[in-house]
């Protein structure tokens, strides 16, 4: 049986609890919204007394569905929130899709009462969308971030697992909604309140917003070999204008051929084929995420002509671009 933790920061009022909005749009993320709203049944069950609640609204009042197909009750219509409300959208996949006039002009008008709004997983692409995030520093799943940063250079990406700028967060998605949801249990209630709740929910790694979202490129490649994880972080920060395989031999310190063969040896392809995959997977989230034309795409992941990009494109994903970006536009009306 647990002590109850005495709140240091929000009122002792249990009339009157900190109330979060939570705004579901179409093919929502389940595990982001989910752990959201599991961390502050906790932290109630851990003070022992209400010091939070919550609503569930979205577009329409009816029902929503989540990406794995679940659907789930409304409790509301977008509705007009109080000032002390805290607002968090939760996005998913197919994140343009969902995000709609009626919701960004409802978002434009809330915000303008000075609440703090959030986006959890995708839903900082709409955030972004209603202005909420210029200038403001922002974060979102890595997989949208070559698109997001593409569309929207006034926000201040960056690839930590959550942000907090002022009365706006975001979160990366996932359970990075924890981390998100614990930072403000502990600002509210102080942190032992907040290590109770990281506890119950057997979460032992609590990250800050210092952390970045992605694996170490070792850990994701399964090698630890320092000379290549660094060339390998060279090509990701370079996919717009490329580096020549002898370049970066040089700023590792080694020659041509010994890079060739630590790639061989290691990821069983040559630094050029490694490099034109990591470019063709930023070209196919920019197709997918974006109305960029195919043009734009090619030269935003360094091709020189439509016509090479189409074939090393076509060569890889066995499809060209504009047949990609229709086959996904056709999925999306289905």
């Amino acid at each position: 049986m647990h002590t109850p933790l005495t709140a240091t920061r929000l009122p002792q009022d249990t009339d009157k609890p900190c109330r979060f909005v939570f705004v579901l749009l179409d093919n929502f993320s389940l595990l982001a919204f989910s752990t959201a709203l599991e961390s502050l049944r906790v932290a109630n069950r851990m003070a022992g007394r209400t010091v939070y609640s919550w609503t569930i609204i979205g577009e329409g009042g009816a029902s929503i569905s989540c990406s794995a197909g679940t659907s789930f009750q409304l409790d509301s219509d977008l509705v007009d929130m109080g000032r002390d409300d805290r607002l968090l959208v939760c996005g998913g996949i197919d994140i343009q899709a969902s995000t709609t006039k009626k919701l960004l002009g409802w978002l434009r008008r809330e915000s303008r009462k000075g609440l703090m709004v959030g986006g959890l997983c995708t839903a900082a692409y709409t955030l972004a969308k209603a202005g909420l995030l210029d200038g403001r520093r922002a974060t979102i799943h890595w997989e949208n971030q070559d698109s997001f940063a593409e569309e929207f250079e006034d926000v201040n990406l960056t690839k930590s697992v959550f942000v907090v700028d002022n009365n706006r967060v975001t979160t990366a998605g996932g359970t990075s909604s924890i981390d998100l949801m614990l930072k403000l249990i502990a600002d509210d209630l102080g942190e032992d309140l907040a290590n109770s709740v990281a506890d119950q929910l057997i979460y032992s790694s609590i990250r800050t917003d210092q952390d970045t979202q992605r694996l170490s490129v070792p850990t994701r490649i399964g090698v630890r070999h320092p000379k290549l994880s660094q060339v390998i972080q060279m090509m990701e920060s370079n996919i717009e204008e490329t580096i020549s395989p002898s370049i970066l031999a040089r700023d590792v310190g080694m020659s041509t051929r010994q890079l060739e063969r630590l790639f061989r040896r290691y990821l069983n392809r040559s630094p050029k084929r490694y490099y034109m995959e990591l470019r063709l997977q930023k070209a196919r989230n920019l197709l997918m995420q974006t109305d960029m034309s195919v043009i734009n795409v090619a030269l935003a992941c360094g091709f020189a002509s439509p016509s090479h990009f189409s074939k090393c494109y076509r060569a890889h994903y066995d499809t060209t671009p504009y047949r990609e970006r229709g086959s996904h536009a056709t999925r999306l009306s289905i």
